[in-house]
């Protein structure tokens, strides 16, 4: 193992211990920072490393490029400090010792953190990205409103119920991912369920606007930052966010292009961890994008644009593909699912065909389509409304407030009930 205490006494004493004749542990480097502790782990000669939670850059992205190279963490921190405790669990530390606990009790809880690594969900692949979890409901289930959250998960702030979430992905081409991931949301809001839009479209996210707001605050960038230091919680959480009515709030995304690297990959399954425990529904607006191109341009581990809509899309709990029924459209969406289904061979997505339109194709055509050359059904197949949607962006409010009696929103209504039982009755 490694060591990065520093310069703390719980240090000496690890290390004078573990020396003795007879020591199960072998102590390989007395790391200095964190680059000394990443250049050592790539050895392959350490199974475990102890670091001091006061230790510089220490955050959510090292946790997870450790634990994906299969090196368990441990973190000491002050006696009596649960709030470090706390921040050190948020960023992937599950297993963590008082710093006046004793060298004893640091060699026991390595053989907790080894044993919660082994049976940990290993990494999809060296990108660490962000790690997989089963989703909460089994295959096939509507109801998005799942069962209590096990007791002391850190999720109490919705009385210990875990929120769904919805990720909202569509091939190049633009499809109308953003007028489906807006329209749902408010929907689900409008039937009295809390519900919380993000804008995690990293190449040109414009949900802001649609909802007449600024897109220079700190929304999903800011988020990230705080959750790769263990700082985020719902809390925080609802600071950064704009509420939009009393059910629907959004997290608004980059206002550039350029600043994607602020979205950290690693984060967005800590924030979306945070964002369940805040809405009963969360509805994430995707980057189009899937590819990995970055191993190209680098030999080593490489910063991934597309990372962020990987890791929404292995996290979420609900994957809708939205392509535009038109023939162009219908052929971006089958290479799209093809792709989606490489890249994410776990990840069912459920197909909506957006922009239906009688002089494209009829709705028999579009759906056959889709059956014969992807094998998949059709969730939802909401139809074209310009004039609805136009009038909606350029009064920054919803579908349903601008035009409510639009055959879009009226599919939209249908999606959300589809998926949520208790939007059936909205009005």
């Amino acid at each position: 193992m490694l060591t990065a205490g520093s310069g703390h006494q719980w240090e000496s004493e690890l290390v004078s211990a573990l020396s003795r004749p007879g020591a199960r542990l072998r102590v390989v480097r007395r790391c200095v920072d964190i680059a000394d502790v990443v250049a050592v782990a790539s050895t392959g000669q350490i199974s475990v490393a102890i670091v001091s939670s006061d230790l510089r850059r220490l955050d959510a992205e090292l946790v997870q490029r450790l634990r994906s190279g299969r090196v368990a963490v441990l973190a000491v921190h002050p006696a009596g400090d649960q709030a470090t405790a706390v921040r050190l669990s948020r960023i992937g530390i599950p297993v963590t010792v008082a710093d006046d606990a004793g060298a004893e009790a640091i060699v026991a809880a390595v053989g907790e953190a080894m044993a919660e690594l082994a049976t940990a969900a290993t990494p999809r692949d060296q990108d660490w990205f962000g790690d997989t979890r089963t989703a909460l409901a089994a295959p096939g289930s509507s109801e998005l409103l799942p069962p209590p959250a096990p007791a002391g998960s850190g999720n109490e702030a919705r009385g210990g119920v875990l929120g769904r979430v919805i990720a909202v992905w569509g091939p190049t081409g633009a499809p109308g991912r953003t007028t489906v991931a807006a329209g749902l949301a408010a929907e689900i809001a409008a039937a009295g369920v809390s519900t919380l839009l993000i804008d995690a479209d990293v190449y040109g996210g414009v949900l802001a606007s649609a909802f007449g707001l600024l897109d220079e605050s700190p929304g999903l960038a800011g988020a990230c930052r705080m959750a790769a230091n263990g700082r985020l919680g719902p809390a925080e959480l609802t600071t950064l966010s704009w509420r939009i009515n009393d059910e629907l709030t959004l997290l608004t995304g980059i206002p550039r292009p350029d600043r994607w690297p602020e979205v950290r990959p690693s984060s967005i399954p800590l924030v979306l961890d945070v964002a369940r425990a805040l809405a009963a529904v969360v509805v994430v607006d995707c980057g189009f994008s899937l590819e990995t191109d970055e191993e190209i341009s680098f030999d080593t581990v490489a910063p991934r644009r597309n990372g962020a809509t990987l890791a929404v899309l292995s996290d979420a709990d609900v994957v809708l593909a939205v392509g535009s029924a038109d023939p162009p459209g219908m052929e971006r969406l089958v290479r799209g699912l093809l792709e989606l289904a490489d890249v994410l061979p776990d990840v069912q997505p459920r197909v909506v065909l957006n922009r239906l339109r009688r002089t494209a194709a009829s709705r028999e055509d579009a759906v056959g389509a889709l059956r014969r050359f992807a094998g998949l059904t059709v969730t939802a197949a909401l139809a074209e409304d310009r004039a609805g949607t136009d009038l909606a962006w350029r009064r920054g409010t919803p579908l349903a407030e601008a035009a409510a009696g639009s055959p879009l929103r009226s599919g939209l209504r249908e999606l959300a009930a589809s998926l949520s039982p208790r939007a059936v009755s909205a009005g």
